[in-house]
């Protein structure tokens, strides 16, 4: 019976380490009209594989011909031995780097373990038609998740769970398995607005709506090209990403820290000091990134964020020194960053 088989998969998914097992079934369509008007409005700024793939991303049958249903899962990774982001914020000499990148490259722990899941499922039943997704293809992870009933998307457009907040990842099984869909829950943000009144450059231009070209996690990991100087200030010490609107929500009072030891802070990556990591030549940087998320942005990058932030850090000789040291750095995108943050310093010097 199928619902017994989902109430198996409920428990090897829990025994696997996830934190929630759903159902979804494969209509997307309300969700392909807003993704629809997002996209009009050019907020997904340089994201250019947002509007790829035709409808691939919003019609699951498209992506995996045959796909009747999806399990979606969640896994948490807040790190249990990561400096808080509310101490780490207010630390303007040290990096933050959002609390997900800090350990091992999430998409290879969970498609690991989503497999195991499938050779699970494999076992009970025989082979089947399936497909394991993590972040890794023209998915819309959310709203998958918000119908298999693992939580609401919140006001900053990220998954909230009542009971396990939102430092959690989400994976998914397109199957050709008809399943019995779970019910989505309902909104519990209520009047809150927190999220949006936290974030440091306004990137939540409307409640549930995201301008990505404003967003500090935007901005230091998709963009490419130069920071747009009205947000190098804004972003402080965030060289990686941003969680600030996950710090500030009163659901996250419920999250749980992660038992994963893969997403546990790695080497120099949580709390680590800006002039240090701004020192690190590129083999430096790959060896010492290697396993995590953070390689994907390549070593120039990582210098440039880094810029911003000394730009933003406090008015010392060490500092100084540092940014000099990259004042002919063979990048321009690096030396006009150099140069911005040379200029803050000598700004807050006067």
């Amino acid at each position: 019976m199928p619902e017994q088989l989902v109430e198996q998969i409920r428990t090897w998914g829990k025994e696997l380490g996830f934190g929630q097992v759903g159902i979804s079934d494969t209509d997307l369509s309300d969700y392909e009209k807003r993704l629809d008007a997002w996209l009009a409005e050019d907020l997904h700024g340089e994201m250019d594989w947002m509007a790829a793939h035709g409808r691939k991303r919003s019609r699951p049958a498209l992506l995996r011909e045959n796909t009747r249903s999806v399990i979606a899962v969640r896994l948490d990774y807040l790190p249990s031995r990561a400096t808080p982001v509310e101490q780490l914020i207010e630390q303007s000499d040290k990096a933050c780097i959002s609390r997900y990148a800090v350990g091992r490259d999430y998409h290879k722990v969970l498609r690991g373990r989503l497999k195991k899941l499938v050779a699970r499922i494999e076992q009970a039943i025989g082979p089947f038609g399936n497909r394991v997704f993590t972040d890794s293809a023209p998915v819309l992870e959310k709203p998958l998740a918000e119908k298999a009933g693992l939580g609401w998307i919140g006001k900053h457009t990220n998954l909230l769970n009542r009971h396990a907040g939102s430092w959690f990842f989400l994976g998914e099984i397109y199957t050709d398995l008809e399943l019995p869909a779970d019910q989505p829950v309902r909104d519990h943000c209520g009047s809150c607005r927190r999220c949006i009144d936290i974030c440091p450059t306004q990137a939540i231009v409307a409640p549930y709506k995201l301008d990505a070209r404003r967003c500090i996690s935007y901005l230091t990991i998709e963009l490419k090209g130069a920071i747009p100087e009205e947000f190098r200030k804004p972003m402080g010490n965030r060289i990686y990403g941003c969680d600030d609107c996950q710090m500030v929500c009163p659901w996250n009072r419920y999250a749980q820290f992660s038992g994963e030891d893969d997403f546990q802070p790695r080497r120099d990556l949580d709390a680590g000091d800006l002039v240090e990591l701004f020192a690190w030549d590129e083999d430096t940087f790959l060896a010492r990134t290697e396993g995590t998320a953070i390689r994907r942005i390549g070593h120039e990058r990582w210098l440039r964020n880094i810029a911003v932030a000394l730009g933003n850090a406090p008015n010392e000789p060490r500092v100084i020194n540092a940014l000099k040291s990259r004042q002919d750095h063979p990048s321009a995108l690096v030396r006009e960053h150099v140069e911005w943050a040379l200029a803050e310093q000598a700004r807050a010097n006067r």
